[in-house]
């Protein structure tokens, strides 16, 4: 993940793309689709009156709300900007706008919504298969409802059976999420993390799997946020938002570049530590993860580094931090990156706190 500049100026896309979406019947395959051409919000009477893709009632149910509407076809608009959102990366940046797969990461990521009266992380519409009872818990989640058929709920998450997906919501990526620009001024680093005092900094990890794990464990440890270094992947990826049971949408998550973390370090005056295994010719002194040592940095803003299982930490992150390794016994070198970290999130957990 390299340094770029912030996506948060195209916030407004994915509500604008969603209302064109639900403004348009199905289309013809050689009509163009210009998500840019019409950026109104449709009224309830419009609602009533659109086709998402085919054959729902436009009656009214019993509470006075339109019926949601049936999607049946891959090639709707709709359903390829989905599709886009769930495998691009630069796609999801440029609307502001994820897909999130399955029931629970949905519930919990709602759950904290309401939790915190956040209004900053939004679901623009629930995708659910047609004829299927809304899950439970999410049936006031939004107001717009769309029914997708069962090819259409395959495309959309990528699996050949789907018979443990019963809902996709299309959410807006949260403003807590922020990419710095190059050129951030040091100031600035107080406006990323309402609290730095534990701050979990990821360099180079490219595995979805395992970020999405760190940023599930730095939620239940209470950390305050994380920094991602250029090398990670991004995190509101697909596999990374299901290993991270929608953690990435719960976390202060900052992109950015070495010289924005040493601005963070120097602001709030932060203790660096690094996971890394000990070992002989590493040239540099490794302490060993105890009570002792994380009771001698309780009180002490704090910056936890991890590397990728495959390159471990970069040249950087080894000059600058202070090592520390996990005594293990046998002749194991190391362990999984999400596990290790796992244990250096609990044990240097913020306490009293």
């Amino acid at each position: 993940m390299q340094c770029s500049s912030s996506s948060n100026t195209h916030s407004h896309c994915a509500s604008s793309i969603l209302s064109l979406l639900l403004l348009y019947p199905q289309t013809p395959k050689r009509r163009s689709f210009q998500p840019t051409s019409l950026s109104v919000t449709p009224s309830p009477q419009q609602h009533q009156q659109t086709n998402l893709g085919a054959s729902d009632s436009d009656s009214e149910d019993n509470d006075g709300k339109p019926p949601p509407k049936l999607i049946t076809s891959v090639s709707n608009p709709f359903v390829k900007h989905c599709v886009k959102l769930r495998s691009s990366s630069s796609y999801r940046r440029n609307h502001a706008s994820a897909l999130v797969i399955g029931s629970t990461p949905i519930r919990e990521i709602y759950r904290f919504q309401e939790s915190l009266q956040d209004e900053t992380v939004k679901m623009d519409c629930l995708i659910i298969p047609d004829k299927a009872e809304i899950p439970n818990g999410l049936d006031k989640s939004t107001d717009a409802i769309v029914r997708v058929s069962s090819m259409v709920m395959r495309k959309l998450s990528a699996l050949q059976s789907t018979d443990s997906v019963d809902a996709i919501a299309l959410m807006k990526i949260p403003a807590r999420f922020f990419s710095a620009d190059g050129n951030q001024k040091k100031a600035d680093c107080r406006t990323w993390f309402p609290s730095a005092h534990r701050i979990l900094v990821l360099d180079g990890i490219q595995d979805p799997g395992n970020l999405g794990t760190l940023l599930r464990s730095a939620v239940a440890f209470r950390w305050d946020g994380v920094f991602l270094l250029p090398g990670c992947c991004d995190p509101f990826n697909e596999k990374a938002l299901r290993a991270s049971r929608g953690a990435s949408f719960q976390l202060p998550i900052v992109s950015g570049c070495w010289n924005h973390l040493e601005s963070l370090i120097e602001e709030f005056q932060m203790k660096l530590l690094a996971g890394h295994p000990d070992h002989e010719g590493l040239g540099k002194r490794v302490s060993s993860l105890s009570s002792t040592l994380c009771d001698s940095v309780s009180d002490m803003p704090l910056c936890l580094v991890l590397g990728s299982e495959g390159s471990g930490l970069s040249e950087k992150s080894l000059q600058a931090c202070e090592l520390v390794s996990i005594a293990m016994a046998g002749e194991y070198e190391s362990l999984n990156v999400s596990v290790a970290g796992g244990i250096f999130l609990y044990m240097l957990q913020p306490k009293n706190r």
